[in-house]
Parts: structure tokens; sequence; C-alpha cells
């Protein structure tokens, strides 16, 4: 499990579109397969949302990387300001 992981970690930016895409559409296959009654799809369809919610998780950490020090501090101060009013 942990080399998925690493492989995941090292993808580029448009790799992990590609495999967001991808598992996306695996999941909505396995779906329609769990309901017609195949017990084997339980199992991956939910390593495969796992493997959705890495995917997720390391491109958000992308988007936020990318973005300019100055505009995380003022979005962060924007939401404080937002939280006390």
């Amino acid at each position: 499990m942990t080399r998925r992981i690493d492989k995941i970690r090292e993808a580029g930016k448009d790799e992990l579109q590609a495999q967001h895409k991808e598992l996306t559409e695996q999941i909505f296959r396995l779906r329609f397969q769990l309901s017609t009654g195949q017990a084997e799809a339980l199992k991956r369809l939910r390593e495969s949302k796992k493997d959705l919610a890495r995917v997720k998780t390391l491109i958000r950490a992308q988007e936020l990387e990318s973005v300019p020090k100055t505009q995380k501090t003022s979005a962060a101060s924007r939401s404080l300001k937002a939280g006390k009013a």
C-alpha cells in the first residue's frame, strides 16, 4: 500500500488530474456493479474512494503551494474577519 501512495505522490499535476478523472469514472462503474449484486466490487470501490481522496488531497496541496505567501496571509485574515462577523 505504501508503494501506491508513493507512486501517487511522485505524479505531476497533469498525471494527478488524469488519475482523478479515471478514478471518478471507475467509482461510477463500481457503484453500478455493486447495485447489480457483484460482491467483489465492494472492496475495489473502497480502495478507489481512498485513492481518489489521496489524489484530491495532493492536488489541493499543490494548489496551495503555488499561491504566493501574501495571498495566503490575506486569505487567512479574511476568513478570520468573516468568522467574527
